[in-house]
């Protein structure tokens, strides 16, 4: 049996943001749950201080680096949760990641929060996910 992926959107709005408001997941399937994945490089130090775009990036590069050692890749997201210190600044770059998703043909269930900090000082983006295939 194979995994079958069931869009839920009773509105249209997120369409367009590049997200549904959720999707079904049945069939056999394998589940990775991501931790939070910001712009630190492979040797555990932060990168690209004050430049959004770059840890934005770099964020994503990292979750897809999580889900090629696991044998998946960007289109089995299925929840992808956004933590931001600057929520207006994120979304002046918020195509580098839509872009992204847009190219693995996914819109994963999103939620964006805009928080005081994260763990590391001088980051200003964490993405945290889901994934099944």
């Amino acid at each position: 049996m194979s995994v079958e992926r069931t869009v839920v959107n009773p509105w249209e709005w997120s369409v367009p943001l590049g997200y549904n408001q959720g999707e079904v997941v049945t069939g056999e399937t394998r589940t990775l749950y991501i931790s939070g994945q910001t712009a630190m490089s492979a040797e555990g130090k932060p990168e690209h201080a004050d430049d959004m775009a770059a840890q934005l990036a770099l964020s994503l590069d990292n979750v897809e680096a999580v889900l090629g050692e696991a044998g998946m890749s960007l289109a089995d997201l299925v929840r992808l949760n956004v933590y931001t210190t600057d929520v207006d600044r994120l979304f002046e770059h918020y195509g580098v990641l839509a872009a992204r998703l847009g190219q693995a043909g996914v819109a994963p269930a999103t939620t964006m929060l805009g928080v005081v900090r994260l763990a590391v000082p001088g980051l200003m983006v964490e993405l945290e996910g889901t994934a099944v295939a």
